[in-house]
């Protein structure tokens, strides 16, 4: 359904034009636009005129028209005057607001279907069938991008991004939820991750203000087939909740490098704290110092590397040898042995992902 506020402007503006007055009224009488004054007046005559089998009529003085979106009776049109210049400006009202209601309606059919589509409400046949009969191609390269923010939404983010894709019919914007924002992009062949990254800062930075919100932009793999869109969709949702526990600092991320964050993501919490257990007994890997929490960290980004650690560290290697023995000592895991770093890696990205379910559940 057309705005009330579409329908004024359209009114207001074809008024500038002709000098006529109009009003556009639903099928009960109820007026939603008008330049006439008084228009309630002739609620009653929509009301029998909206049952009549005419398509045009003159009630005191003014033109009645109907306005349909194809097959369903949706507006009676008025138009002020009874002359033959008022009757042609009304028939091209008429015809221009039964635009607005078709493109409308298309606009609707196509949303819902998309957002169906991302739900996987839609049978396989389904898919294919309202695909062609919305004319959307069903063998083009899509990917699912997901935009989260933390402010208050009241719909204007939604036609930010709206803004950006708005030339193209073969993009998709809607909303799945209160939160969360979806564009289905349709990709040229040649369109490659380092293309995603830039549609996702294109976002970001239309959405990026002055007031303390924080964006946040998951995005997940392309796919060839319109039924694997929902797949996309998923991955972009699983990118999103994996990028707040392991990504902090990324306000874009994509599935693709969620690595081993997306394996312990989908772990169930007692695997996770019999894992814990086994490795650490009744210690947990984040109740080291905040100097041996440091120097794992940094031991882990210079890839297992004494000699640049120590460095970067600005402490003697010697220091730093002391300091990885000692924790050998207290958990008997090497991390200068690939094995037993590659373990406390993942101890500590799974202590990070139990902690986080825990304030889930707290909050």
């Amino acid at each position: 359904m057309v705005s009330n506020q579409i329908l004024q402007s359209t009114v207001e503006g074809i008024k500038e034009i002709s000098k006529t007055d109009l009003c556009i009224l639903d099928t009960e009488g109820k007026v939603l636009a008008s330049t006439i004054q008084d228009a309630a007046r002739y609620s009653d005559a929509v009301a029998l005129f909206a049952e009549s089998e005419a398509e045009s009529q003159v009630v005191s003085g003014c033109q009645f028209f109907k306005v349909t979106d194809g097959s369903e009776l949706e507006y009676i049109l008025l138009a002020n005057g009874d002359g033959n210049d008022v009757y042609t400006i009304g028939r091209i009202a008429a015809f221009q607001i039964q635009n607005l209601a078709v493109a409308y309606k298309e606009r609707f059919d196509r949303d819902n279907f998309i957002k169906n589509l991302l739900l996987d409400n839609l049978l396989l046949v389904d898919i294919y069938n309202r695909a062609k009969k919305l004319h959307i191609d069903t063998e083009s390269r899509r990917v699912v991008f997901i935009v989260e923010t933390t402010r208050e939404n009241e719909g204007s983010d939604l036609e930010k991004i709206r803004s950006l894709y708005s030339t193209s019919k073969k993009d998709f914007i809607t909303a799945v939820d209160e939160k969360s924002i979806v564009l289905v992009k349709q990709l040229g062949d040649r369109e490659d991750n380092e293309d995603l990254e830039k549609i996702g800062t294109s976002i970001l930075n239309a959405l990026t203000s002055s007031d303390s919100a924080r964006v946040h932009i998951a995005y997940g793999t392309v796919v060839t087939d319109v039924k694997e869109v929902s797949r996309s969709y998923k991955e972009a949702r699983m990118a999103l909740d994996v990028g707040r526990i392991f990504f902090e600092e990324k306000q874009i991320v994509a599935y693709s490098i969620l690595g081993i964050g997306r394996l312990i993501y989908q772990l169930p919490m007692p695997l996770c704290k019999m894992f814990i257990r086994e490795i650490f007994g009744d210690r947990s890997p984040d109740q080291f110092d905040e100097e041996t929490i440091t120097t794992i960290n940094k031991f882990f980004e210079n890839n297992l590397n004494v000699s640049e650690t120590s460095r970067q560290l600005y402490i003697h290697r010697n220091t730093l040898v002391y300091r990885l023995d000692k924790l050998q000592k207290s958990t008997g895991l090497d991390l200068r042995v690939f094995e037993d770093a590659i373990t406390f890696k993942i101890a500590m990205m799974v202590v990070k992902y139990m902690k986080h379910m825990e304030n889930m559940d707290y909050s």
